[in-house]
């Protein structure tokens, strides 16, 4: 359908383009006119740039052609334009769109490196300095892979931005199927990884508390493991209460700091005391073959663990403003990029150093940090001991923000969408408040759940290693047996293959080993 008008004398044809068509989700895929040369005028000597959509030629002198290169531009960016869902307005996640690469670096920091991390070297006992070293960097190496992959399919459907795992994963396998493999592993991943962190930084409180406490008169031991999780859990949901994520960033960035000091700190003091007596870099001997097995698979989820937060990347990088010119997809892979850095320079001097310091003598439980206490605490200053608890709980808080607002945003989308409105400010209190006490009994209740993480771990696996390559294949369409088909088809797999075994070495741990089930009871 087209009609010839004049432009300053001189004919032009305007098409429209009956495919296109305003949503008021979705982005104008493709604008309503496009400006074309009349064939009675134009010839070959004028010809448009192969590069932009619009086919816009005038012969008319430069002014002219400025003026409508100029407009030509215009139209370019508003064909672009994402007309998003009022409702995204409402939401923490995407409520505010002013984020940028130093917003990024911090939230990818905070989520990237945590507590996980101390138990690193554990790995290098049944790997041994090759097959450990070399497993950390194809670990490194192949989740900074996949963390691109997510940042490229933020907008990799024109007018759409996929600002949430779970409707990514859903665009890519389907809705069913979507929700029955992403739900599970990104509910752990937020909800889990919060009950997990109220454990710690309620354990650490209480250390803390003594070791202040140890040549006072106060009673250290007046204060329950209870009562710590409940100081814990008001600290963090009183924190909760900043609005969104764009507001949290420089929560993150304290959390960042912190997680960065006491890796440091805990590897940099184990290094520089005396090795203990005994200690040995041999493999660790084992009943059974199988035993062996298990404890290979186990140090190798350790590694695959310690590197966190592929679940939070959308959400991140849904908090940047986005254009044409100006993708949001550049400042996101610039702070992940100086982020990762700095998590590489923590997290290989942290596993080496600490398993040249402990060896097979590592503890398995606290990782470095036990070790430290256990090996060094009585040649250690107390207020070196006394600042890496209080780094280890500054930390915890601030992951509990980042990690928890996935879960605000599922609470606030289920109110906004039965109320078609904003949630009030009363409402999103008491919202956050009743996640954090349900975290606060689930950790009361269930205080052996940490023994379930490897199990649990292992379901969530494909959201980091195997997940993001499958989603590449099913939307972008990769040409086949090309080479990008043939690497994110080889990961996708390799990585459902780990998750597989991950979870039979945990279940066969569980029932070899047994586990310590007690309700209510936290130690």
């Amino acid at each position: 359908m087209s009609e010839v008008v004049e432009v300053n004398s001189s004919p032009v044809t305007i098409i429209k383009n009956p495919s296109a068509t305003e949503s008021p989700v979705q982005e104008i895929s493709a604008p309503p006119y496009q400006l074309t040369p009349s064939p009675l005028i134009f010839d070959s000597a004028h010809q448009t740039n192969p590069k932009s959509p619009f086919a816009v030629v005038t012969p008319l002198a430069s002014p002219m052609k400025k003026a409508m290169k100029s407009m030509q531009n215009y139209l370019e960016e508003i064909g672009h334009l994402t007309k998003l869902d009022p409702q995204e307005d409402w939401l923490p996640i995407t409520e505010s769109r002013n984020g940028n690469a130093y917003y990024a670096a911090f939230h990818t920091l905070s989520s990237g490196i945590g507590i996980q991390a101390l138990v690193l070297p554990l790995a290098f006992t049944a790997l041994g300095w090759t097959w450990g070293i070399i497993c950390l960097s194809l670990a490194f190496v192949w989740q900074l892979y996949t963390l691109w992959l997510l940042i490229q399919l933020h907008e990799s459907v024109p007018g759409t931005r996929y600002s949430r795992y779970l409707v990514l994963s859903m665009a890519a396998f389907g809705n069913k199927l979507g929700k029955l493999s992403t739900l599970l592993p990104t509910m752990y991943l937020s909800g889990g990884t919060c009950v997990t962190l109220i454990m710690i930084g309620g354990a650490t409180l209480k250390i803390f508390f003594q070791m202040v406490c140890s040549n006072l008169a106060c009673n250290a031991d007046s204060i329950t493991t209870v009562e710590w999780y409940i100081v814990f859990t008001c600290s963090a949901v009183i924190l909760a209460q900043l609005p969104n994520l764009n507001s949290i960033a420089g929560v993150s960035l304290i959390g960042a700091a912190t997680a960065v000091t006491y890796c440091t700190l805990t590897w940099v003091l184990s290094v520089a005391k005396n090795r203990p007596n005994g200690i040995s870099y041999e493999s660790l001997e084992t009943k059974s073959d199988i035993a062996k097995i298990c404890g290979i698979l186990n140090a190798l989820g350790i590694i695959a663990f310690a590197f966190r937060g592929h679940n939070l990347v959308l959400e991140i990088q849904g908090t940047m403003p986005s254009s044409l010119k100006h993708p949001s997809n550049l400042p996101m892979w610039k702070g992940v990029k100086f982020s990762y850095l700095i998590i590489a320079c923590c997290l290989f001097p942290l596993a080496i150093g600490g398993y040249w310091a402990y060896g097979n003598l590592m503890p398995t439980n606290g990782g470095i940090l036990s070790a430290l206490d256990k090996y060094h605490g009585h040649d250690t200053s107390k207020a070196i001991l006394g600042l890496t608890s209080l780094l280890v709980v500054i930390n915890s808080l601030t992951s509990f923000q980042i990690y928890a607002m996935p879960v605000f945003d599922n609470l606030e989308f289920r109110y906004t969408s039965n109320r078609n409105r904003p949630c009030p400010w009363w409402v999103r209190t008491l919202l956050r408040v009743f996640f954090g006490c349900l975290a606060l009994f689930i950790a009361v209740a269930f205080p052996f759940l940490p023994s379930l993480a490897g199990l649990i771990g292992g379901i969530a696996l494909p959201v980091t290693l195997a997940y993001p390559c499958l989603m590449w294949i099913t939307i972008k369409k990769p040409e086949k047996y090309s080479a990008m088909w043939y690497l994110n088809w080889s990961l996708g797999s390799l990585g459902m293959i780990l998750s597989f075994l991950l979870v039979f070495g945990a279940i066969w741990t569980i029932v070899t080993q047994g586990i310590e089930v007690h309700f209510f009871k936290p130690q």
